[in-house]
């Protein structure tokens, strides 16, 4: 049987944000394309230990648990760890806020998830040598970072942005090591983090008329492009920003 170029046989894929929705999903389908581990790196035992259960045979999973707020444990958690090929930096948090209730606190946690965790972790990784000469890194971003700007969303969408930011800076440098870097940008996908009260299941139905598809986009579609951009099928992409978002920026 040939080996495809798209698949990811043999590879070690360390993915934060693995205990739920795209996270969860990526480690999955990791694992259907053939990534002979996942780490999953993530806050809840208990929620990646079902996403480690969830993995196909072949693949093993191993836990790591981190919260990504705090540098130190990062950088532990980075010195026990093996050789990558791959890395997807996918945890995210939001709060909706209008810009005049915004606090600093707000601003500390959203941002120090969304991009300055992601910003330490390459660091880290680079530093302590633990991606291989081929590896790929691919960050989770957001369409409220490139063109989707709605109200009350304004932290998230800066933060998104300023990683979207800082992967083509760390494209630039890590080129002559052969690394490569990335980003998604997801629109709305049905995940856990739009169920949390803020929108209502009719404002959802109305939005969802904004997408020229006609829907919220799953877990799984958005690991399918983060899986492409890890194998070497997307070898001479780096510094890239891929739009997975249904057609909503284009309206």
């Amino acid at each position: 049987m040939m080996s495809s170029p798209f698949r990811l046989d043999g590879k070690r894929i360390l993915i934060t944000g693995a205990s739920s929705g795209i996270g969860r999903a990526t480690a999955i389908e990791c694992g259907k394309a053939g990534s002979a581990e996942c780490i999953l790196l993530g806050r809840n035992r208990e929620e990646l230990e079902r996403t480690c259960a969830m993995l196909p045979d072949g693949c093993t999973g191993t836990i790591a648990v981190c919260d990504l707020s705090d540098n130190s444990a990062l950088e532990e958690v980075v010195k026990i760890i093996g050789l990558l090929d791959g890395v997807v930096c996918n945890a995210g948090i939001n709060k909706m806020r209008t810009l005049q209730f915004y606090t600093e606190k707000d601003l500390d946690d959203i941002f120090t998830v969304n991009c300055f965790a992601p910003i330490l972790l390459v660091k880290h990784l680079v530093k302590k040598k633990k991606l291989a000469g081929a590896a790929s890194i691919v960050f989770t971003a957001s369409i409220s970072g490139y063109s989707n700007v709605s109200v009350g969303n304004g932290v998230y969408g800066a933060s998104k942005s300023a990683l979207s930011a800082f992967m083509k800076y760390a494209a630039l440098e890590l080129a002559p090591k052969g690394i490569r870097c990335n980003a998604v940008h997801p629109g709305r996908i049905d995940t856990p983090l739009i169920h949390n009260g803020v929108t209502n299941e009719e404002d959802m139905r109305r939005d969802m008329e904004r997408y020229p598809l006609r829907r919220y986009g799953k877990p799984e579609e958005v690991a399918y492009s983060i899986i492409y951009l890890l194998s070497d099928a997307a070898g001479w992409i780096t510094g890239t920003d891929l739009l997975i978002d249904g057609g909503r920026s284009l309206v």
